[in-house]
């Protein structure tokens, strides 16, 4: 489904036209996929729209540029406000928000330090990512491997990163599933292509440590805090491809997927096939929290303020 515009799009402090957010093809972004970005979702309250842990995704902007050595010129707070307002403006919400930090037209070659440094916020509406919540969903073990250890930084949320990722997700779909699970360089597992994972057993709520090539979710965190508090035990630690087949719950977690329960992983049943008692409980702490029937205990929304249209 192609992205369904919005009439702003936020550009170096400035807002402009939708259709004016353009790039030259020798930019060195294009080139040499020196991006890095967060997705972002604001949720529809009965309070008006509010965007989920603006202030953490947007830290991790900025902490993903400076591992690429990009010092971003806008500190978190602007970057926050300036996606509040951008929405406000556009007037679209629930929707997905995508700000980007890249490495614009410059001179040619590797060497990005010439190139200028551009950023982008953008948002539009979006729905469901893989499909319905309430259902589970059919993966497979991708046989393409996550990012070794001093190769592309896995805690970065660097658009290259992603070519990786459009291999796993390419991968299974030819293959006839939703999505793909990802194992380390030393087998272990992982994350999917664009979500972090969650394991049941006896349970207890496992996941993989941020070594094992792990993006450090935002959701991700979320899901940890929720577990504390409904005093489910968690455990981070290493996942040996075999704990996939014989968990008794699987779930993935990420803006897009949110908590998105998984079925099936390589035609092995998860459990009973079902959605299981603790993926239930997370989901309905979780979708209660982000949709407004339960309390922002944790301060997790940003407040978006819209003007009111007086007249008719």
């Amino acid at each position: 489904m192609a992205i369904q515009k919005t009439d702003k799009i936020w550009h170096n402090g400035q807002f402009i036209a939708w259709d004016d957010a353009t790039l030259h093809v020798m930019a060195h972004v294009v080139n040499y996929g020196s991006s890095l970005f967060e997705g972002i979702r604001c949720y529809s309250h009965s309070s008006g729209p509010a965007i989920f842990r603006a202030h953490e995704h947007m830290q991790r902007l900025i902490d993903s540029s400076k591992i690429y050595r990009i010092e971003v010129p806008y500190s978190r707070e602007e970057l926050v406000n300036a996606m509040a307002e951008l929405i406000g403006i556009n007037k679209a919400w629930p929707c997905y928000i995508r700000p980007i930090v890249l490495r614009g037209y410059g001179e040619a070659g590797v060497n990005p330090f010439p190139a200028p440094i551009e950023v982008y916020i953008a948002n539009y509406p979006w729905g469901k990512y893989l499909g319905k919540s309430d259902e589970g969903v059919d993966v497979c073990v991708s046989s393409w491997t996550r990012m070794a250890p001093n190769t592309l930084p896995a805690m970065a949320k660097a658009g290259a990163n992603y070519m990786n990722s459009q291999l796993i997700k390419m991968e299974a779909i030819v293959n006839g599933y939703v999505e793909g699970i990802a194992l380390d360089v030393n087998g272990m597992v992982s994350e999917g292509s664009g979500e972090n994972l969650f394991l049941v057993r006896n349970g207890k709520l496992i996941t993989a440590p941020l070594g094992n090539s792990v993006l450090p979710g935002i959701t991700r965190d979320s899901i940890l805090q929720i577990a504390k508090d409904l005093s489910i035990p968690v455990v981070e630690q290493m996942i040996p491809r075999e704990m996939l087949y014989i968990s008794d719950e699987v779930f993935f977690t990420g803006t897009a997927a949110e908590v998105t329960p998984i079925r099936s992983v390589d035609k092995i049943n998860v459990g009973d096939g079902s959605v299981g008692p603790i993926t239930k409980a997370i989901q309905k702490e979780f979708f209660g929290i982000v949709e407004g029937r339960m309390p922002d205990r944790h301060n997790w929304f940003t407040p978006v303020p819209v003007k009111q249209t007086v007249g008719a």
